[in-house]
């Protein structure tokens, strides 16, 4: 007796990305895509619907809600489907709030077809898949916790290197200047740097922000 298939729902807001994702998804046996969604705000809905197993989730949407925030409510409601994060994204500013966010995978766009496919097998029963430089780097953090960039540090040198002030810096993240200022006295340290420049410049060549 053949058992039921696992049902998805694939949430990214470009419909090439998301004709290819079936396209490959569908071959396989045992996984039926049931819908699609446009935007993070559809997904949530559509997932709270109670006939999706795992969602594939991109992380940036055109506008509002992001795939992590989506991610997060989705993951909060009982017998909630799992999450697999597709994105083009393995920063550290991108990984650790989505799996903060309860996301059961977390993979990269160029990732081959059948790692795909078991990544959504692996989440359907509850286990993890990461992309192997998300795993990488999730490992160094455990094994060097005294230079791994905190969720908030992370946030602050990103809209750094985004050009942003320190004073503009805290009214996007409602924190002081000074606070600030502290947040990035603490990534100079770690970093083993002296100036925002400089940090910023290390911490993208350490995979730790997006440029």
């Amino acid at each position: 007796m053949n058992s039921a298939p696992i049902r998805l729902l694939l949430a990214d807001d470009h419909p090439v990305v998301r004709a290819g994702l079936r396209a490959v998804l569908e071959t396989e046996p045992g996984l039926a895509v049931v819908a699609e969604a446009a935007t993070a705000e559809d997904a949530v809905t559509r997932a709270a619907e109670g006939d999706i197993d795992v969602v594939l989730m991109d992380l940036q949407f055109g506008g509002g809600m992001g795939g992590a925030e989506a991610t997060a409510r989705i993951t909060a409601r009982p017998g909630a489907p799992r999450v697999v994060v597709v994105t083009t994204y393995d920063s550290d500013a991108d990984t650790l709030p989505a799996i903060e966010a309860g996301a059961t995978g977390y993979l990269l766009k160029d990732a081959p077809p059948e790692d795909l496919a078991a990544a959504v097998r692996t989440a359907a029963v509850g286990r993890t898949t990461l992309a192997p430089t998300v795993a990488d780097r999730l490992m160094n953090r455990l094994r060097a916790p005294g230079t791994a960039l905190t969720r908030r540090e992370t946030e602050v040198l990103t809209l750094v290197a985004e050009g942003l002030s320190n004073q503009a810096v805290g009214r996007r993240l409602h924190l002081t200047e000074a606070t600030v200022k502290s947040h990035l006295a603490h990534v100079f340290t770690k970093l083993g740097v002296e100036s925002r420049t400089a940090a910023v410049a290390a911490a993208t060549g350490l995979g730790l922000i997006r440029r």
